[in-house]
């Protein structure tokens, strides 16, 4: 029986991202498997202007107010009346902003929006990610538009959830969505990160960097683990599937079932 393309699936994911970013949208549906569909609510980011306009560097009083109510508890609760399995939070900035412990009420407040609905977040994703990866100490990279303040929140954040942080700054790229590409950011990456560190943690849902994981792993020998690669993982995780058919985005998919 003939159906429309896109009902075909098996399980249905819903996703909260700023609401000009394509950044998370476009990575997401490039990995993701045959017979999962991805819908997407957009949520008001004050940051961020028509076309996807930012300044140079993030401001932290519209980070932290993303992941406050009522926008994105609205949007989480519009979104859970879908037929979707999981909500995936693809903003990393704002729990940098108010850490582990401040994203895991942001979670809970969100699923109980969400009727029930399990809801994973990027830097949780990459906790449980890294934990299951055997991983303590970690390289962190973030987006150039995330300044150094930003960037040591981020150390901050996967330091209280128990990671040793030996390295951490914002890439050294020209700022901007569309101006990094990924040969530069391997590059920039591989030629920075050094050796302390077990695994390398590329922050940001909106930086483009899914397509540099294989390529990073292989020149540095290590785990490499993105934002929008960690959501995909824990959201197929909290949907009851496994992740077959998700090839070339790094050991995550290849090694953790």
């Amino acid at each position: 029986m003939w159906q429309p393309d896109g009902w075909d699936v098996h399980v249905r994911l819903g996703v909260l991202t700023p609401h000009a970013d394509v950044g998370p949208e476009s990575e997401l549906r490039a990995m993701a498997p045959a017979g999962v569909g991805l819908h997407f609510a957009r949520v008001p980011f004050g940051a961020m202007g028509r076309g996807g306009a930012m300044g140079e560097t993030i401001p932290l009083a519209p980070v932290r107010a993303f992941a406050e109510p009522p926008r994105v508890d609205e949007a989480a609760e519009l979104l859970a009346d879908a037929p979707v399995s999981v909500l995936a939070y693809a903003f990393t900035s704002s729990s940098y902003v108010i850490g582990a412990r401040g994203e895991g009420y942001l979670l809970a407040r969100l699923r109980e929006r969400a009727h029930g609905l399990p809801v994973v977040a990027t830097c949780a994703a990459a906790v449980e990610a890294l934990r299951a990866l055997g991983v303590g100490r970690i390289a962190l990279v973030d987006p150039p538009w995330f300044d150094e303040t930003l960037n040591e929140l981020g150390r901050g954040y996967y330091e209280e959830a128990g990671f040793e942080v030996p390295y951490a700054a914002p890439c050294g790229l020209p700022g901007g969505q569309a101006q990094v590409t990924p040969r530069a950011l391997h590059d920039w990456v591989a030629g920075e990160v050094g050796d302390a560190a077990e695994a390398v943690v590329i922050g940001g849902n909106g930086l483009r960097a899914v397509g540099v994981i294989d390529a990073l792993e292989a020149t540095l020998g290590r785990p490499v683990l993105t934002a929008n690669q960690v959501l995909l993982w824990s959201a197929l995780r909290a949907a009851g599937v496994g992740a077959d058919g998700v090839e070339g985005y790094g050991r995550l998919f290849a090694e953790v079932v």
